[in-house]
């Protein structure tokens, strides 16, 4: 469980952010604020993992912990994709903003906070830890509004915006 956390602290904070082209540049204060936060719940999720977690015996063959590292894995690949697709719409050189099509963005605006949403929730089942259960949630509020504004401006901006996307849940909302 600590080494999924790793590696998605690893890709988010160092590999991600090199495979950026061109992006606007972030706030110095949001910048802060994030890694605070990252921070704050790195102690917290290993602190929990690592001190209070008590696991039976074949805890690693248990259903909880498969279907949650099964939700985590699946969620890491939807969010690794979704982001190569918004990294590639538009070719060097280009400008001018583009509808994302292809993968989970077929069905969600915010194909890349569905992906990291269920890897926190798969994360929190593997773990189950009110810790991990609580960063799952603070993951599914934050990234669930960030993607109603993204939807919001798509049907704003595009008049040919797919209606029949939803925001963050496929077939939900």
């Amino acid at each position: 469980n600590t080494i999924n956390f790793l590696f998605f602290v690893c890709y988010r904070a160092l590999i991600f952010p090199l495979l950026i082209r061109e992006g606007k540049p972030t706030p110095f204060f949001t910048f802060v604020l994030a890694l605070l936060f990252c921070v704050f719940n790195g102690y917290l999720q290993g602190r929990s993992l690592t001190t209070y977690a008590i696991y039976p015996p074949g805890w690693l063959g248990d259903s909880r912990f498969i279907t949650g590292f099964l939700g985590w894995l699946i969620g890491m690949a939807i969010n690794i994709h979704s982001d190569h697709i918004l990294r590639n719409l538009r070719k060097p050189g280009e400008t001018g903003y583009k509808i994302p099509r292809g993968g989970m963005f077929e069905y969600v605006s915010g194909a890349n906070f569905f992906g990291e949403i269920l890897e926190w929730f798969g994360f929190a089942l593997a773990c189950c830890t009110i810790e991990s259960f609580a960063f799952a949630l603070c993951t599914l509020f934050i990234l669930g509004s960030r993607a109603r504004q993204h939807h919001k401006w798509y049907l704003e901006k595009f008049e040919d915006y797919p209606k029949d996307r939803k925001i963050v849940i496929p077939f939900l909302y």
